[in-house]
């Protein structure tokens, strides 16, 4: 089982809910598996506001925060995990079921914060919501006759997803020698990188891999420290600096 320690480590980001009915759903999932950091990121908050009052969770739902971007939600997070119904998307990322991320999910928070991504009822996470991440995971549906593709309910996903987290008593490790780096870094290194990549022409040239999303992409598959984050960024201003002179 999580200890409550790592229990805090788990971030539940919200982007672009809009039933009220569903946020109050999460959030109570939440609450019954033992979790209390919910972020909402969203241009519509009328669904938030009306979730307030939902029964069980008006403690998480009250200390809930809204951000105005996924980068400014998951600033202080180490690895970010988007949710998908997967359908007929084209994977620009690791994907896992949610078996096998739990196992990974467990293992990250026991040194560091880890941010769930759950998209919008109808159109799931966009591709700029999914570019922060890391990697993606997946709940396996039975095939419908008729149907696209098999998705859940918004407050069941996320309830089965934190359910798959807490069910395991497997171990996990305690120490790591270099810690993750966090998304605030990581989205510093891809905007320093991107502006390298203009300065030097090779956006100009080769538009499709400099595109921001591709980029960030790109970074967060690198899957760097905190200190080697810190180290490029460094290294990326210097050049930036010198390529300017």
């Amino acid at each position: 089982m999580l200890s409550e320690e790592q229990r805090a480590r788990i971030t539940v980001v919200l982007v672009r809910a809009r039933n009220p009915n569903n946020i109050g759903a999460v959030a109570r999932a939440m609450h019954g598996f033992g979790f209390a950091d919910l972020r909402i990121v969203n241009d519509y908050s009328v669904g938030f506001e009306k979730a307030k009052s939902a029964v069980d969770a008006s403690d998480i739902l009250a200390t809930a925060r809204e951000f105005p971007t996924v980068a400014d939600a998951v600033a202080d997070c180490s690895l970010v995990v988007g949710t998908t119904a997967v359908g007929e998307r084209k994977q620009e990322h690791s994907l896992y079921t949610l078996a096998q991320a739990a196992t990974l999910l467990r293992s990250t928070v026991a040194h560091a914060r880890v941010a769930l991504l759950f998209g919008s009822e109808k159109t799931g996470l966009s591709n700029d919501a999914m570019s922060h991440c890391h990697w993606l995971m997946t709940i396996p549906m039975h095939p419908s006759p008729g149907l696209r593709h098999a998705s859940m309910n918004l407050g069941q996903a996320a309830a089965v997803c934190l359910y798959e987290l807490v069910r395991h008593e497997d171990p996990v490790a305690t120490t790591e020698s270099q810690p993750a780096a966090q998304a605030e870094d990581l989205e510093r290194v891809t905007h320093l990188l991107a502006e390298m990549l203009t300065s030097i022409g090779y956006a100009r040239r080769r538009p499709a891999a400099a595109d921001p999303g591709a980029v960030r992409r790109m970074v967060r598959r690198l899957n760097l420290s905190q200190s080697d984050a810190r180290r490029w960024i460094g290294i990326l201003r210097q050049l930036l600096w010198k390529i300017s002179e």
